[in-house]
């Protein structure tokens, strides 16, 4: 499979944009936002239409659209209905734009947004306006989501089926992984295998921590999860999870998962050292991939930081594109791979803080 020919990289003061030049490497093409946090940006494979979702802190939340990349609208953002609440007395707000996914195929304009405080948004009209999905802010557990990593619980994946646009997956930090088959009416949870070693009852159905939630493009019921307690795989669209984290190697704790788009044994990770020191395992940067679903992992360290590296790759922040790779870090630093992870080139030393990093055809 062709790589992507673009990489959208937000930050904590922009949205850069690298593109690839006639001899393959890759350029820096433009900045935007300059200054602005960009919690996330992708371009919409269904339109065209490029997305940036900004976080102005005391300006709160804001979501753009652009036909090219060069002039962007702003729209309003997804907004809770008066009245709801996160907990009783607790009135609910968007807080921060967390996810974004098209629809199906079938359904171009189609769009969806994951927020905190656990909301999910939908819009059929490419962002004109949004609709809260009742049914999973409805769901019988949801107050009793929290936050992990924020104040509130937040959505931070959600996967749409390419063969079914009414199954959905999406996942929550903190409640765990949710799955719909009727267009977000209805909603099941799927956490079975999962362990958390800070819950009361750490095999809970509800209150698991994903951190991220990926799958595999061409066999969509293989799933991976970087979980705050290791990693996680399912074979049977998240009916049941198996842990598969390195038992003596740096392949446990992280926030980022990419999942080959074409081969369901193959997955990459950019993993930190522990939940209480988030920094890059003994202060050495790597990238884990296994070949295998999971039994074994590879440690690939060539062109990367091996002496007093502090670098953390956040949820969206590693992407992959056929045989391309890109993670992105918290100090600034961008990195891309040609050959699966296995060398690596640097694209920046120099960056904000790294939010997102994504793969994009534009």
């Amino acid at each position: 499979m062709a790589s992507k020919n673009s990489l959208l990289v937000g930050t904590r003061k922009g949205l850069v944009v690298y593109k690839r030049d006639a001899s393959g490497n890759w350029k820096h093409d433009s900045t935007e936002f300059l200054g602005y946090p960009v919690t996330i940006a992708t371009i919409d494979e269904n339109t065209g239409y490029w997305w940036a979702m900004l976080d102005h802190g005391h300006w709160g939340c804001k979501i753009h659209r652009s036909k090219d990349g060069k002039t962007w609208e702003e729209l309003e953002a997804p907004k809770y209905p008066e009245g709801e609440e996160i907990r009783d007395g607790i009135p609910a707000a968007t807080k921060y734009l967390w996810a974004f996914s098209n629809g199906g195929k079938d359904r171009p304009g189609t769009i969806y947004v994951g927020t905190e405080p656990g909301g999910l948004f939908k819009s059929t009209d490419n962002g004109d306006t949004f609709e809260l999905v009742r049914g999973l802010w409805d769901h019988p557990t949801r107050k009793e989501w929290f936050g992990g990593g924020r104040d509130n619980a937040g959505i931070h994946s959600i996967l749409v089926d390419p063969a079914d646009s009414d199954h959905i997956y999406i996942a929550v930090s903190c409640a765990g992984t949710f799955e719909t088959k009727d267009g977000g009416e209805t909603w099941k949870s799927v956490n079975k295998g999962l362990y958390s070693d800070f819950l009361p009852d750490p095999t809970a159905d509800i209150g698991q921590d994903p951190h991220l939630v990926d799958w595999c493009a061409a066999y969509t019921q293989v799933m991976w999860q970087q979980n705050h307690c290791g990693i996680y795989r399912s074979v049977n669209g998240g009916q049941q999870w198996d842990k598969i984290s390195e038992k003596d190697g740096p392949a446990n704790f992280g926030f980022a998962v990419a999942a080959s788009e074409t081969n369901p044994d193959v997955a990459w990770v950019v993993p930190g050292d522990s939940d209480q020191m988030r920094v890059a395992v003994d202060s050495a940067l790597c990238v884990c991939r296994t070949d295998d679903g999971g039994k074994t992992w590879k440690a690939f360290r060539d062109g990367l930081p091996q002496d007093n590296a502090f670098d953390i790759t956040y949820r969206h922040a590693l992407d992959v594109s056929g045989s391309t790779v890109s993670f992105g870090t918290t100090t600034g630093n961008l990195y891309v791979s040609e050959n699966d992870g296995e060398s690596w080139k640097t694209l920046s030393n120099n960056l904000p803080m790294v939010h997102s990093v994504m793969f994009c055809n534009s």
